[in-house]
Order: structure tokens, then sequence, then C-alpha cells
């Protein structure tokens, strides 16, 4: 079993209870979950923050034998399952699920780059991820969850 972290969110109808529904899914396809952190309220990315309702964010600690493409797969079909229609960057959505990390694999293909590139940039992302564990080191900058958490801005 490889221990992977999943980054939750949700910022369309009951947020909390979609990323329950998530976490549900991924437990009936053989996801085990080990940890959840807190969610966060956080803002939109979206350039038109007005209409954009606020998220939801949240960090899974799993652990998972689905290879990294298949575990992919599961959670594209989980979010379609919840109502996601499209994956296109900072729109609404009932529910994202990112894989953030896979073990201490560094995997860059067309469809999947582990770890997610945006880590550094996202208090909602490193926030949640330094309460599992803030000691985690990203295995591409060689700096821990918590050194790259004192490097952004909180938003709260």
């Amino acid at each position: 079993m490889t221990i992977t972290y999943i980054a939750v969110g949700s910022n369309l109808g009951n947020r909390e209870k979609n990323i329950q529904a998530a976490c549900r899914l991924m437990e009936q396809s053989g996801i085990s979950i080990r940890h959840q952190s807190p969610l966060y309220k956080t803002e939109s990315l979206t350039r038109n923050q007005e209409t954009a309702p606020p998220y939801l964010n949240g960090v899974l600690e799993i652990e998972t034998q689905l290879a990294p493409p298949e575990l992919l797969a599961t959670l594209e079909t989980i979010e379609r399952e919840l109502g996601r229609t499209a994956k296109r960057n900072w729109q609404p959505r009932t529910i994202d699920l990112d894989i953030l990390f896979y073990g201490n694999e560094v995997i860059v293909t067309p469809n999947l780059k582990i770890p997610h590139p945006e880590i550094p940039k996202r208090w909602f992302v490193l926030r949640p991820m330094a309460d599992l564990n803030q000691e985690w080191l990203h295995p591409v900058l060689k700096k821990s969850i918590k050194e790259l958490l004192q490097n952004i801005p909180s938003p709260l």
C-alpha cells in the first residue's frame, strides 16, 4: 500500500455532504482513508469571485494499491458520479479530487503530474496538508509542508 495525499474541494451544493460522499465512494472503491484534515472555507480562484461560491477544502491521507493512473481514473469517476461535468480550471464544482503526493514518487505524463505542480502556491492545500503531516517532504522541492506553508500568506 502506498501513502497518498488527495486534495478535496467543493463549492456547489451542500459542500460538506459532497466531500463526505466522495470519501464514501473512495472507500467503496477500495481506497482506505487513514486521516482527514479539517475543512477550510476559502474563496474561489476564479476571476469573478463575486459570483463564485466559496470552497470547502481539505486533504485526505489515504492508502491504496492502485497505481497512479488507476487512482486518477477512479477519482475522476467519483467526480463524475457526484455531478462534475468538466475539468476546466477555476470553474465551480460539486467536487474536486486531486492527487497531491503518491508516496515520494515524481510522475510527469500528459495526464498526470505528481506531486501536483500547484502545491507551493495554494494555502488551501498546504494548510490542511500541514494538519496531517507538516514534516512531509516535497520530493522535488526538498522542503517540508511546514516550510512551504511559511512562504504563503493565510487568506483567513
